[in-house]
């Protein structure tokens, strides 16, 4: 499997050109093979900095910008980086088999983002059919891909994705992920900054969902657990609508932060990551948020929930 070789010769006398290229399987920096990611949403506000760093990941080698608008302009100033991904971008209804094709990765953050006064039905209402479509094509292209869902609200969004894969024959649960890192990452901050530790090192479990009262952070399980628990638990009280505004106003960043480590776990790199996912052994609900060790096939191992206070039961 070799990269890509051209060779470009300058103008002769006559003015004219030659430019001979040599293709093969596309590989990542290093020399192993890479990845194909497709993003469904490119052109969104999550969309343009995820697409920026999937471009800068050295483990991908294609990646497939979609959007039914802005996608050719996106597409143009990411391809412009200069590492090593090849990029491609897609336009519309009529180009999203082709993006899908032979792709290993998607990553859907299509839809509307949650806005200030809107409800999660608010978004289900608009971003449920977007989810839909998208899905069916992926089964139809790329049913073996692993697929990281952003689209809100994922506590519903991903068992519609579910419905669709069973519907067509594709479903894998284990490659069936909903992003809810988001969550994990907000929650390590928070103890951080009352605490006055470096964030890097706190790890706060959250299981639950990826909306309001689902989303439960397991104080008693976090680096200095006891100290931080009473503050918490008054900060929550107290602050709420400080966190709301906070969530309206930083979700598109922080959800492209919390993205592109998958292609690390895809190149044979376990890691833990918070993703939604189907999984009856941990609760008996269908789809559940917790810890999940990632590898190549998606999702290998869901750990259990741990002891929980009683506040948190």
């Amino acid at each position: 499997m070799n990269p890509i070789h051209a060779t470009y010769k300058l103008p002769t006398a006559d003015g004219t050109r030659a430019c001979h290229f040599e293709t093969g399987r596309l590989q990542a920096k290093g020399g192993a093979p890479g990845f194909k990611v497709a993003i469904l949403g490119a052109a969104g506000g999550i969309g343009q900095p995820l697409a920026m760093l999937m471009k800068m990941n050295p483990l991908v080698s294609v990646l497939h910008l979609y959007d039914v608008v802005n996608s050719p302009g996106v597409t143009a100033d990411i391809s412009h980086m200069d590492t090593g991904a090849v990029v491609r971008g897609f336009l519309g209804q009529q180009q999203l088999e082709s993006a899908l094709t032979g792709v290993d990765l998607v990553v859907i953050p299509a839809g509307v983002p949650r806005k200030p006064g809107m409800t999660r039905d608010d978004l289900f209402n608009i971003n449920a059919g977007i989810v839909k479509t998208l899905c069916e094509g992926i089964a139809k292209c790329c049913p073996n891909a692993i697929v990281n869902l952003i689209s809100n609200p994922v506590n519903s969004t991903v068992p519609i994705a579910a419905e669709v894969f069973k519907k067509a024959g594709t479903y894998d649960p284990k490659k069936l992920l909903g992003v809810t890192m988001l969550d994990v990452v907000r929650a390590n901050t928070f103890v951080a900054e009352v605490l006055g530790l470096d964030p890097r090192e706190v790890n706060v479990p959250v299981v639950g969902g990826h909306a309001g009262v689902t989303i439960l952070p397991l104080l008693s399980q976090a680096y200095a657990a006891v100290k931080f628990a009473d503050a918490c638990l008054r900060g929550l009280r107290g602050d709420a609508g400080i966190v709301e505004c906070a969530f309206v106003a930083s979700q598109v960043i922080f959800q492209s932060f919390t993205c592109p480590n998958i292609c690390s776990a895809n190149s044979g790199n376990l890691l833990i990551h918070a993703c939604m996912i189907d999984h009856m052994q941990v609760t008996e609900l269908p789809f559940f948020a917790s810890k999940v060790k990632l590898g190549r096939g998606g999702a290998e191992e869901v750990h259990q929930l741990g002891p929980l206070n009683e506040y948190e039961r």
